[in-house]
């Protein structure tokens, strides 16, 4: 087998392993250096030694290294214990029933509430698994005791707990950022109109498939309406801070005031004040929030070594470049590389997570968009409302498996993929729309920060 070959058998095998259960990071990280040691061979062994002279250690080392030491990468950890310190605050509970009293005469004003909570915590938190897991535990119970259509509630609260990795600040917008070498304050400005507009066209739907179809989402009965001041009073006592906070972390990195990862350590602090003020702070709910931060930092990082290591041994041995030779060789108008590579990572999305296809093969299409003319920003923004379809899409829609876990036996996992489907249609949508509109995703960085020159 030439190198190249073995390369896209490489590709193969990992896929294989991921379809069989085993854990992702280790896969990518154990792939990585059994095949590395391959490519990087010198041979001859005649000591023990000599196993170990290899550059697939040597490469190992400087990746874990590289993790390390990335100051974008910083951010990481400190968003995520702000988004657990917010999520036990009690913050979000408060919030999501201030919000379903308020929209109670929209048809399915509990969607309705669920979907803008989510916006909200998305861009506290960050973290889909985080999202999803708090609404189904909060909102799924709510929707099911009003006699909500269980799948529908289901994927309501799927669809909503993805904007996590799309709307700023967003862990895998610094990801992208720390991969394709570009501004995580441009990418940032660039994901608040589609991340809003998604979020937008998933309401759009709740109202008009309720409105064709009531019994999906009966109306709250209007003995369990609190008087409205009460509304009103928790609604502002809820949204008003949440907001001032968010609003503080994202205008300090868009207006140029801080870093990323100085936001984030605003944001954390900022999250710590709020529990304080809300009385839920204890030394019991900031260590969670800590050793939560610790083990999906670690998982994060590990991720990134082990992806980068086998990203770099299937670049060396070729793969990269027969991909790209093989896309160039078809002579394509950009608008048709852009839907191809957009169809290549929706269907990645069915087996891999959105990291995996972020590190080992986004990086495929990224020296090719010089040559289609492509502004990187836009391809940057297609990607992350395409991922969103990474965790809505079986069998491996991880957004799913999240909600099953915390509600067991309560639904089947068939009914949360039936009430996934309408919203990946809406994602593709959006992506259309974009596509026609591309303002929509570059007005904004253009204005705050110039106009993009390659």
């Amino acid at each position: 087998m030439t190198d190249p070959q073995v390369a896209i058998f490489m590709l193969t095998l990992f896929i294989f392993m991921v379809l069989l259960g085993f854990p992702i990071a280790f896969t990518l990280l154990a792939m990585g250096v059994g095949f590395g040691y391959y490519a990087y061979f010198k041979g001859g062994i005649e000591t023990i030694g000599d196993v170990f002279d290899n550059n697939i250690f040597y490469l190992l080392n400087q990746n874990t290294y590289s993790v390390m030491e990335n100051d974008i990468l910083v951010a990481v950890p400190l968003f995520l214990f702000m988004g657990y310190v917010v999520e036990r605050a009690g913050i979000i509970n408060k919030l999501f029933y201030s919000l379903q009293m308020a929209a109670r005469n929209l048809p399915g004003s509990m969607a309705i509430a669920a979907l803008i909570t989510c916006t909200v915590f998305a861009t506290a938190s960050g973290i889909v698994g985080a999202v999803v897991t708090l609404m189904g535990l909060l909102a799924f119970p709510a929707m099911a005791k009003a006699s909500y259509n269980r799948s529908f509630a289901a994927g309501v609260i799927c669809a909503g707990g993805t904007l996590g990795i799309l709307i700023p600040p967003s862990i895998m917008l610094i990801v992208y950022a720390a991969i394709a070498e570009l501004s995580p304050l441009r990418l940032y400005a660039a994901a608040v109109f589609p991340g809003l507009i998604l979020a937008g066209l998933y309401i759009v739907y709740v109202i008009v498939r309720v409105s064709i179809t009531p019994s999906l989402a009966p109306k709250p009965k209007q003995e369990d309406v609190p008087p409205t001041a009460t509304i009103y009073w928790n609604l502002l006592t809820s949204f008003i801070p949440l907001t001032i906070l968010i609003g503080m972390v994202l205008g300090s990195i868009l207006g140029g005031l801080a870093t990323p990862a100085e936001a984030a350590a605003m944001g954390a602090l900022g999250g710590l004040g709020l529990a304080t003020a809300y009385r839920s702070i204890s030394w019991t709910m900031v260590k969670q929030s800590v050793f939560l931060t610790a083990k999906a930092t670690a998982m994060v990082c590990w991720l990134f070594v082990g992806s980068w290591t086998f990203a770099s041994v299937f670049s060396y041995l070729g793969g990269h470049n027969l991909i790209a030779d093989w896309v160039l060789g078809m002579e394509l108008q950009p608008w048709q590389f852009l839907v191809m590579a957009q169809l290549i990572i929706f269907f990645l999305g069915w087996p891999l997570e959105w990291s995996e296809i972020l590190i080992i093969f986004v990086p495929i299409f990224l020296p090719m968009l010089d040559q289609f003319g492509v502004n990187p920003y836009f391809f940057a923004m297609l990607v992350a409302l395409n991922l969103q379809t990474s965790f809505l899409t079986p069998p491996m829609a991880m957004s799913a498996y999240y909600l099953k876990g915390v509600l067991r036996d309560q639904i089947e996992l068939i009914d949360i993929f039936k009430g996934i489907m309408p919203y990946l249609g809406i994602v593709i949508l959006s992506m259309v729309l974009m596509y026609q509109f591309p303002g929509i995703a570059l007005w904004f960085p253009d204005y705050l920060f110039g106009v993009y020159v390659p």
